[in-house]
């Protein structure tokens, strides 16, 4: 018997707690749509936020960080400057199961107005609150809204377990509470 994609990311939310708070229809009206789509789920972005700054003239060095190079917030609204970025996390918080893979895609409201999110993917039993970082590749500054949709989440299935999870190697990034910063 097969599943249609929407009804088992449900079902895996309610049964595992793969995804928390869970919306089980797309919101939207006057917000950035987000939740449960046809083959993924949009979240939001939480009201916290690191928006990167060269006040302090650091180098940005992911091996050595320097967190004068940021500004941290909390706000329902972020602006971030032109040709710069921001960190950001979910609002929802995530159990990936053992045989699946999910990618992160932007949403198109955001990339039709230069504003670009990227995360690496999440791999089998990484947990969690999502660490986002959205781009503002424009040259003036881009406003983005806490409690709305930022990107999509895509569920890859396996045909097999992997041996190794993530959780199994003690993946650096396990259990983020809060915007998480790079991490060698």
């Amino acid at each position: 018997m097969s599943i249609k994609p929407d009804k088992w990311i449900a079902k895996m939310s309610k049964e595992k707690g793969m995804i928390e708070p869970f919306e089980e229809k797309q919101v939207r009206g006057d917000k950035i749509s987000y939740g449960v789509s046809s083959y993924g789920y949009d979240i939001r972005i939480a009201d916290e936020f690191m928006i990167f700054t060269n006040v302090n003239s650091t180098i940005v060095d992911p091996k050595n960080f320097d967190e004068r190079s940021l500004v941290k917030m909390q706000s329902d609204t972020c602006l971030i400057p032109p040709n710069s970025f921001a960190l950001a996390r979910t609002v929802e918080y995530f159990r990936i199961p053992r045989n699946i893979l999910t990618v992160c895609v932007g949403k198109s409201t955001y990339a039709r107005c230069g504003i670009i999110v990227n995360v690496t993917p999440f791999e089998p039993e990484w947990e969690g609150f999502v660490t986002l970082e959205v781009s503002n590749t424009t040259p003036l500054p881009a406003k983005i809204y806490a409690n709305e949709g930022a990107a999509q989440f895509v569920f890859l299935k396996g045909n097999e377990e992997p041996e190794v999870t993530y959780e199994k190697r003690n993946g650096k990034y396990m259990n983020q509470t809060g915007v998480t910063l790079p991490k060698v």
